[in-house]
């Protein structure tokens, strides 16, 4: 399996695991998600990662928002108290997750980042979120989520 699914496993917290054939032509991995799971695009979540400047030190970031909206940068900046974000480099993304874009899991990161999740996923008993790979989700609470990632809740979205 995935380090994502082996962290929810050993966590002990309830979650359940959806697979599906991932389609390589896919324009959106999230909306993918959605069409070939048959759910709810509000409930499927996007693991984005963001980077800003701390005493001049790149400082990398998870944002965890609805695939049907646009992370807000000026939030995220906001949730995060810096100046100004930036979408962080795919290499870098990569590099200091582990994951592959399009199968980044907010879990079992090779480096654990300051998460961030959109407040919408608490009005919801579980969301999707990638289970570390392309056509893998993780269903679990948005709270589960947060304990696991000592995230915290932010309004991080503009209508896309």
């Amino acid at each position: 399996m995935t380090p994502a699914v082996d962290q929810v496993k050993k966590q002990k917290v309830t979650f359940e695991l959806h697979q599906y054939e991932h389609d390589a032509s896919a324009n959106s991995f999230g909306l993918e998600a959605v069409n070939k799971l048959n759910v709810a695009a509000n409930r499927v979540y996007k693991t984005l990662i963001v980077s800003s400047l701390v005493n001049n030190k790149e400082q990398l970031a998870v944002a965890i928002v609805p695939v049907e909206y646009q992370l807000n940068l000026k939030s995220m900046a906001k949730a995060l108290q810096t100046k100004k974000v930036t979408m962080a480099d795919a290499k870098r993304v990569e590099a200091s997750t582990g994951y592959v874009l399009g199968g980044v899991s907010p879990l079992g990161q090779k480096k654990r980042l300051k998460t961030i999740i959109d407040q919408k996923s608490q009005s919801f008993s579980t969301i999707f979120i990638s289970g570390g790979k392309r056509g893998l989700e993780i269903e679990l609470s948005a709270n589960d989520l947060s304990k696991m990632t000592n995230a915290k809740f932010f309004e991080l979205t503009t209508d896309l």
